[in-house]
């Protein structure tokens, strides 16, 4: 079964323009090509294939070359470059020679695999010799693996990260496959990538919001009919909240105890005061009801600062329902109750969030994540560095090796010769050029026939995450983190922690930041209404600058 597809599902539209072109520009007597994808570099060390047979099964098998589509495409592309350079005849000898099947053979690493970067993860090369020139066509849709490894990639990593700090601060690490929640639907590009996207991180993780990702784990990666990828409860939105009226807060979450009064329950807490709701309805008007409630209320902070947010929800919940030191010396809340994190949430973050988290003392396992655009759509190809390169050719009978090597960049430098992904020792390595009896990657497509079709259970399995580095030390140089104390005392009283010396240390004297804390902290008013406008000018001035460098910065890192 294939989701719904653009260009009528017809893969003779699904490339780029100038691809179309291309089967007149290889050498004469070309009848072999050989291609292959890898993640060439980016943030990340290592990259955990999925998505291929997703692409595989809604645009490659079976018979995708007809009669219809190629009238269809050479139409279009004789409007589009205004003369006949449509390879229809290449096209109509798929037809008749292939039954509209693609003489193609793909081999590719396991779904599942982790591996470093700059290893070969598929390969692609044409079975008919006259269909050399199919190999670069199909590069455009194949390429289109960047998404699914990008996003269960980052996805693992985050796994890792949660892993390590429950590992330090938790009794077990029972609830990490619920610790990061999909939000991610709305705000991807379309159905397709939250499809796809959101299955990705579902090889990871079993919490998600993200519907789309459970079909799409189902049909394409044959999970059976009488279980689900990923799972959610019920949670409340600001509309939910909001909608019964100013001042009605305390009723809106009442309602969410007594509409669901078993099992987990989210509620968004932060449509107008997040530390009132926290201390005054949770911890105080409802909170017998939460005891008593048989399940766990999850409350859901979802603006401000992140590390701040959290450590300090934490701090007047803990103030309220009390905690428990753990046996690895960290404080949890009573199991009725914990906290999301939904909001800016991305790997950075994340880390972010822990760090400050196990500093002031809190087990990682009073906390869940969600995340939306930071776990499906802030990315793109290059945050891998994913590339899909010729590497090899037969003219004339005649093997060559294809590479390029660009003086201008050398990280663009192409690997040549056919490809083979071998393990040795222990370690991954992309051959030149290899022994073929000790490639790893396996025949998965080929004429048209999917060969190789894995399970979502198995590709899960393979991706599972094995130890994991410790903690290291962290000192926070955030300026509410020197406010901390001041602020507990003025909160909570005599519930207030006792202050954790070593926590903040200010950032280098030397940095922008330190200029700006030393200026924060120093400045007590007393200008005249000139001088605050001169100042308020050269602050906006300021902002905007820093604004730039945070978007170039942004960009250079995706």
């Amino acid at each position: 079964m294939s989701f719904a597809l653009p260009c009528h599902g017809n893969p003779l539209l699904c490339t780029d323009s100038y691809k179309v072109t291309h089967y007149k520009q290889y050498p004469p007597g070309t009848t072999k090509v050989f291609s292959y994808f890898e993640c060439r570099g980016g943030k990340l060390p290592d990259v955990t294939f999925f998505g291929l047979q997703f692409l595989l099964k809604n645009w490659m098998v079976g018979q995708v070359v007809t009669e219809e589509r190629i009238v269809e495409a050479a139409a279009y592309c004789k409007q589009h470059f205004g003369n006949d350079v449509f390879p229809e005849a290449e096209w109509r000898h798929v037809l008749s020679a292939h039954g509209g099947k693609l003489p193609l053979r793909i081999r590719a690493v396991p779904e599942g695999t982790t591996l470093p970067i700059k290893n070969v993860l598929f390969t692609v090369e044409n079975t008919d010799p006259e269909c050399f020139w199919m190999v670069t066509w199909f590069e455009t849709l194949l390429v289109q693996c960047w998404y699914p490894i990008t996003v269960c990639t980052q996805s693992r990593m985050q796994k890792i990260v949660i892993k390590q700090y429950l590992n330090a601060t938790a009794e077990n690490t029972d609830g990490l496959p619920f610790k990061l929640h999909d939000f991610g639907f709305r705000g991807v590009s379309s159905t397709e990538s939250a499809a796809i996207g959101g299955a990705s991180h579902l090889v990871n993780f079993m919490g998600t919001d993200t519907l789309a990702a459970l079909v799409c784990a189902r049909d394409v990666y044959n999970l059976s009919d009488d279980t689900v990828a990923g799972f959610s409860i019920p949670a409340s939105e600001h509309s939910t909240i909001t909608s019964w009226g100013p001042g009605e807060e305390e009723n809106a979450f009442k309602n969410m105890l007594t509409q669901f009064p078993t099992g987990l329950v989210a509620c968004v807490s932060d449509s107008f005061n997040i530390w009132d709701a926290c201390k005054d309805l949770w911890g105080d008007k409802l909170k017998a009801e939460v005891e008593k409630r048989e399940g766990t209320l999850v409350v859901r902070p979802d603006s401000g600062n992140p590390p701040e947010v959290v450590v300090k929800c934490l701090e007047i919940l803990g103030a309220q329902f009390g905690v428990k030191v753990n046996s690895k010396g960290f404080k949890e809340l009573p199991s009725y109750i914990r906290l999301i994190q939904g909001d800016g949430v991305d790997l950075e973050q994340l880390t972010n969030i822990l760090r400050h988290m196990h500093a002031f003392g809190w087990s990682a396992d009073n906390v869940a994540f969600g995340s939306g655009g930071g776990l499906l759509q802030k990315m793109n190809r290059d945050t891998l560095k994913c590339a899909y390169k010729c590497s090899w050719v037969e003219v004339d009978g005649t093997p060559r090796d294809v590479s390029k090597n660009p003086i201008t960049d050398k990280g663009k430098k192409s690997k040549k010769g056919r490809l083979t992904l071998e393990f040795e020792g222990g370690e991954w390595k992309t051959v030149e050029n290899g022994d073929a009896a000790k490639d790893m990657l396996k025949t998965v497509f080929e004429n048209g026939d999917l060969l190789s079709e894995q399970s979502f259970a198995g590709i899960r399995s393979a991706a599972e995450v094995g130890d994991v580095d410790t903690v290291e030390p962290f000192v926070s140089s955030e300026t509410w983190v020197r406010e901390f104390d001041a602020w507990a005392q003025e909160t909570l009283g005599d519930k207030a922690p006792k202050p954790i010396a070593g926590i903040y240390k200010a950032a280098d004297g030397n940095t922008l930041t330190a200029t700006l804390q030393n200026l924060e902290s120093s400045f007590e008013g007393g200008l005249n209404k000139d001088e605050l406008v001169e100042a308020l000018q050269t602050l906006n001035k300021l902002n905007d600058k820093l604004l730039a460098a945070a978007r170039t910065a942004v960009n250079a890192s995706t």
